[in-house]
């Protein structure tokens, strides 16, 4: 049969925002709300629920750093995913030149249309500057 694999999108965005000012959009369920996902509710400080298209996913933060990073691992759907779970993690990095901090985005999941994922992340990124005013 069809070995499926997951795929690695990444991607680097520039926000006008300082990381303390974005930090809480991307570890809260309240600021990950804002820009995110329809809505997100916080099981316990560590695990997440979030909901898209009437879909719920549960995220856990497997790694963070405040102010620097932060990585959600979500709960497969069948357990023998475990050894291979979909992610996202969110690096922070701010440019004291510019005045910018930079989002490195790292999904890594069943999507594989690379134009789709391009299509997806602008469009949160677009929501995020918006929300944030940069």
């Amino acid at each position: 049969g069809i070995v499926m694999a997951k795929y690695k999108f990444v991607k680097e965005y520039e926000i006008k925002a300082s990381v303390k000012m974005l930090y809480p959009y991307f570890s809260t369920a309240s600021g990950l709300a804002d820009w995110f996902a329809e809505k997100v509710k916080a099981i316990d400080p560590q695990t997440f629920e979030f909901h898209w298209d009437n879909e719920e996913h549960v995220g856990k933060i497997v790694a963070h750093r405040a102010g620097k990073s932060i990585k959600f691992e979500f709960v497969p759907e069948k357990p023998e995913d475990s050894k291979d779970a979909s992610y996202i993690e969110f690096k922070l990095d701010f440019n004291e030149m510019t005045s910018t901090t930079f989002i490195k985005v790292t999904d890594y999941s069943w999507e594989t249309d690379v134009e789709e994922l391009n299509k997806l992340w602008d469009g949160l990124v677009h929501t995020l500057r918006e929300t944030v005013g940069g």
